[in-house]
C-alpha cells in the first residue's frame, strides 16, 4: 500500500516547486540581460568560455551531490556518449545562436523561437515518435505556422533565427528525453565533450593576441567567468522544481522565459515591435493557449 504524503508536505513541495520554477524560467528570460554586460568579445569566444566555465562548475557540482558514480558510468557507456555527443552538437549550436541574436538587437526574434518550441516538440513527437495529434493540436500547429508564414510574406525573410533557435532546442530536448542521464550529468559529459574543441580555440586567439578575454579589464572577465554559474544554476532550479511539480503545472512555467525576453527586448533594448510582429506573436500566442488548453483536458481524461 501506497504511502500518502499529508497536506502540508504537499504543499510545501508545491510552493517549493514553485519557487524553484520561478527562478529557472526567470533566470532563462533574463540570460540576454546578461550577456549585454559583456563588451568586445565575440559570441563565438563567450561560447567557448561558457563551455569551458561551465565543466568546473557542473564537476564541483557533481561531487557535491555525490553523482561521481553516475558520470563515471555515462563515461564508460558507448551508447550514452554518442547520444550525448549528438546533443553537445545542438546545445552548443543553440548557445551560439542565441549570443549571437542577443550581440546584433535580435532579441525579440530569438523569444519566438523558444514560445515557437513548445509547439515545435509537439510536431517533432509525432514525426519521430510517431505520437498521434489531437485536433485541438493540429489547430495549434497550424495557427503557428500561419503566424510563421505571415513574417515571412510581410517581411520578406523568414524568422531563420527564431525557426533555428526552436529546431535546435527541440531536438536537443528529444535527445534527452531519449538519453537515460540525469540533467546534471547530462550537462557535465556535454561540456567535457566540448571543451576540447573550446579550449583549443580559447587557445588559438591567445596565441594570436587575439583573445578578448585577456585583453579586457577585470569586471568584464568576471562577467565572463560566471557564464558558468548561470549555466548550471537554472538547470538545477528546474531539476528541482521538475521532481516537485506535475508536468502539466511546470508547463505553464515556460512561458516565463521567451516573455521576460520579449519584454527585454522592447522596453529595455528598444527593438521595434511592429504590426507585422503584432500578428506573429498573436498567432503564437493564441496557438499556445489553444495547445495548453487541450494538454489540460488530456490529462484530465487521462
Amino acid at each position: 500500500m501506497s504511502a500518502v504524503l499529508p497536506l502540508p508536505a504537499r504543499r510545501s513541495d508545491f510552493v517549493a516547486g514553485g519557487i524553484y520554477a520561478l527562478l529557472a524560467y526567470a533566470s532563462w528570460g533574463l540570460m540576454p540581460a546578461f550577456w549585454k554586460q559583456i563588451h568586445g568579445v565575440d559570441a563565438a569566444e563567450l561560447v567557448a568560455h561558457r563551455v569551458v566555465w561551465s565543466l568546473l562548475v557542473t564537476l564541483a557540482l557533481v561531487a557535491w551531490f555525490r553523482r561521481g558514480a553516475e558520470f563515471l558510468a555515462t563515461l564508460r557507456s558507448p551508447r550514452r556518449l554518442a547520444v550525448l555527443a549528438v546533443s553537445t552538437l545542438l546545445v552548443t549550436g543553440n548557445w551560439l545562436l542565441f549570443v549571437w541574436a542577443v550581440q546584433r538587437g535580435q532579441v525579440l526574434e530569438a523569444s519566438l523561437g523558444y514560445f515557437i518550441n513548445p509547439l515545435l516538440n509537439v510536431v517533432l513527437g509525432m514525426l519521430l515518435l510517431k505520437e498521434r495529434l489531437r485536433p485541438l493540436q493540429w489547430l495549434a500547429v497550424l495557427i503557428a505556422a500561419a503566424g510563421v508564414v505571415n513574417q515571412g510574406l510581410q517581411l520578406h525573410t523568414l524568422p531563420w533565427v527564431a525557426l533555428t533557435l526552436a529546431l535546435t532546442f527541440g531536438c536537443y530536448g528529444l535527445i534527452r528525453k531519449l538519453a537515460p542521464v540525469e540533467p546534471l550529468v547530462g550537462l557535465t559529459v556535454e561540456t567535457l565533450l566540448a571543451t576540447p574543441l573550446a579550449l583549443g580555440y580559447l587557445l588559438w586567439l591567445a596565441a594570436g593576441d587575439a583573445c578578448a578575454f585577456l585583453l579586457t579589464d577585470g569586471g568584464q572577465r568576471a562577467w565572463i567567468m560566471s557564464a558558468g554559474l548561470i549555466t548550471a544554476l537554472p538547470l538545477l532550479w528546474f531539476a528541482n522544481a521538475a521532481k516537485r511539480l506535475k508536468l502539466s503545472t511546470l508547463g505553464f512555467f515556460q512561458y516565463l522565459a521567451p516573455s521576460g525576453q520579449m519584454l527585454l527586448a522592447v522596453f529595455a533594448y528598444g527593438e521595434p515591435f511592429t504590426p507585422v510582429h503584432m500578428i506573429t506573436f498573436g498567432c503564437i500566442w493564441a496557438a499556445l493557449l489553444i495547445y495548453s488548453a487541450d494538454a489540460r483536458r488530456g490529462m484530465r481524461i487521462d
